[in-house]
């Protein structure tokens, strides 16, 4: 049996969870009620005043269509980006716990990219797709491509996907390969001796093996796409063009920090929460359900 350590008071508990509660009641719980303490109130146009007007700031957000629109390219962006990143992550890492030479070489490649910022990531894929001067963009236009996310909003759409999914693959590698060396190697014997394909194995005993983590990665790529991913929409397209690539936390700063409309941006961060939340609750509630532990 291990040693347990037993505390004959509160005093000591209670100083190890202090620094702890006390990050969180600052960063969190606090500007937390402070952006929902402004969602009630309406600035005069200089700043000076205050006027506590209810609900009114979140009518007025649900008569934009822009509103709308932003809640559209958010639920693309994140089903695209949540997607892509969680099934290229997995066959990377599937890839990479096989035995083959320099494996080593090949995981720490893959892990690279985690450690660069998002809008960092963003300005890398924009000097790749830049219309006149990105290689990737020339090779386009060598295929009859007519590559310009500058002026059309679906290829702006299309590369922010592609440097938010980049950006985050790194991330589920670590923990789909973590995942994966845990399994114990008899329980895929077994499943080979039996005459199970690769295929047959994987589906039947390594990814219910790995489920646990698939749901863990599942639940933190919706929040980074809902929030993280906002320096890589600044770095590359700025909500544009014609705000085809304005998520809703690109909204957020656009509105309150570039338009000074402090109350409806604060609104829209209490939606923006409340969506994030109801999101991981559900979940938990269904999905958490076929998750084998």
């Amino acid at each position: 049996m291990g040693k347990r350590a037993i505390f004959g008071g509160v005093g000591v508990p209670v100083l190890l969870l202090a620094p702890q509660l006390l990050v969180v009641l600052i960063f969190f719980y606090w500007p937390a009620s402070q952006a929902l303490w402004q969602s009630f109130l309406l600035q005069d146009a200089f700043g000076l005043r205050t006027e506590f007007v209810w609900l009114e700031n979140y009518a007025d957000l649900f008569k934009q269509p822009d509103y709308y629109k932003a809640m559209r390219n958010t639920a693309v962006f994140a089903v695209a980006v949540t997607v892509l990143s969680l099934s290229i992550a997995l066959y990377l890492a599937t890839q990479a716990d096989k035995s083959i030479r320099g494996a080593g070489v090949y995981k720490t490649l893959l892990i690279w990219p985690y450690a660069v910022a998002p809008a960092v990531a963003g300005v890398l894929w924009l000097f790749m797709f830049q219309p006149s001067l990105g290689i990737v963009a020339r090779g386009l236009r060598a295929l009859g491509i007519d590559w310009n996310p500058l002026l059309n909003g679906n290829h702006a759409m299309t590369l922010c996907i592609l440097a938010a999914t980049w950006k985050q693959i790194s991330y589920n590698f670590l923990f789909f390969l973590a995942g994966l060396q845990a399994i114990p190697r008899s329980v895929l014997e077994a499943a080979a001796i039996d005459g199970a394909s690769p295929l047959r194995r994987f589906w039947t005993v390594t990814f219910p093996l790995l489920s646990p983590t698939a749901f863990f990665l599942l639940v933190v790529n919706i929040v980074y796409v809902f929030f993280d991913t906002f320096g890589i929409i600044d770095a590359v397209t700025q909500g544009g063009p014609s705000k085809a690539t304005e998520t809703l936390v690109y909204k957020v700063y656009h509105d309150g920090k570039l338009g000074a409309d402090l109350g409806s941006s604060a609104a829209q961060s209490v939606i923006l929460m409340a969506i994030v939340v109801a999101l991981t609750a559900l979940q938990f509630r269904y999905i958490d359900r076929r998750v084998n532990y």
